[in-house]
């Protein structure tokens, strides 16, 4: 027979164990979760590298992530994959791939873990003042969510605007010209 000191000692131990195994997500992954679901057509996500620079306007928010560059861009298209609302237009700084790994130590793997990270989304590339200048642009109007991460490797930073995940610009443009033929219609045939 099993004292009652003895079952509360077995019971206190597998609930150690069983709070032991409960791992609590990082406070950058609920970031990401929460404006995932917020940030709509305009807005942008940037998976920064360490160095870039810290942003002071309304409207950016930042994160800090103890992770590198892939493993935090891995986690915020698989979180917009998540939602119907949005879908990303991920730009890469065109430098990044002219870096030489005998400058850059690490950047030959960096590009091969970026691109198993991308899940199959084709990356523009645009030079990295190009995007900055776009992403100050975009901060006059929209939000921008910062998640900087541990990667100490130049032009690794990763952008993304994202776009209505339900519209693409197939869709736009079909749009577009109907109306156009529409109003062409009334011109020519007046009611």
């Amino acid at each position: 027979m099993v004292s009652c000191r003895g079952f509360l000692a077995l019971g206190a131990a597998f609930l150690s164990l069983g709070c032991a195994s409960i791992q609590k997500d990082p406070p950058w992954h609920a970031a990401v979760d929460r404006q995932a679901g917020q940030l709509g057509y305009r807005n942008w996500i940037v998976i920064a590298e360490a160095s870039f620079p810290a942003q002071s306007r309304p409207g950016i928010r930042q994160v800090t992530a103890s992770v590198d560059v892939p493993e935090a861009l891995d986690y915020v298209l698989s979180a917009l994959e998540q939602t119907e609302n949005v879908r990303p237009h991920i730009y890469v700084p065109r430098e990044l791939r002219s870096v030489e790994n005998d400058f850059a130590p690490g950047i030959d793997e960096l590009r091969k873990r970026l691109k198993d990270s991308l899940h199959g989304h084709e990356a523009a590339e645009l030079e990295q003042q190009s995007l900055l200048t776009l992403l100050q642009d975009a901060n006059r109007s929209f939000d921008v969510l910062v998640i900087r991460t541990t990667t100490a490797l130049p032009y690794s930073s990763v952008f993304l605007e994202l776009q209505p995940g339900y519209w693409d610009v197939d869709s736009e443009t079909r749009l577009r010209e109907k109306m156009e033929r529409e109003r062409m219609q009334k011109i020519v045939r007046p009611r």
